[in-house]
């Protein structure tokens, strides 16, 4: 299925950013992907692994399931 209106670049860049970030806190916590995936609410690895690099558009639930699971403030993972 196609999207009517295709996704602005802008958005594109700014989700590949919030995945940057995701990663970093991660990383900084020594968590592996899977780990991060099963705390945040048995998420699927694949879903998360999308998240991370910016290829998935997350709901709101799951960003504040992952800034739980790693330990950080949903803010630090969302500003701009």
């Amino acid at each position: 299925m196609s999207r009517a209106n295709p996704i602005p670049h802008s958005v594109v860049v700014r989700r590949r950013r919030v995945g940057a970030r995701i990663r970093a806190a991660r990383e900084a916590k020594e968590l592996s992907q899977q780990t991060v995936a099963e705390l945040a609410g048995g998420m699927d690895r694949a879903t998360y692994v999308r998240i991370e690099q910016g290829q998935s558009s997350p709901l709101l639930d799951s960003l504040i399931l992952i800034s739980d699971a790693i330990g950080v403030p949903l803010a630090e993972l969302v500003r701009e």
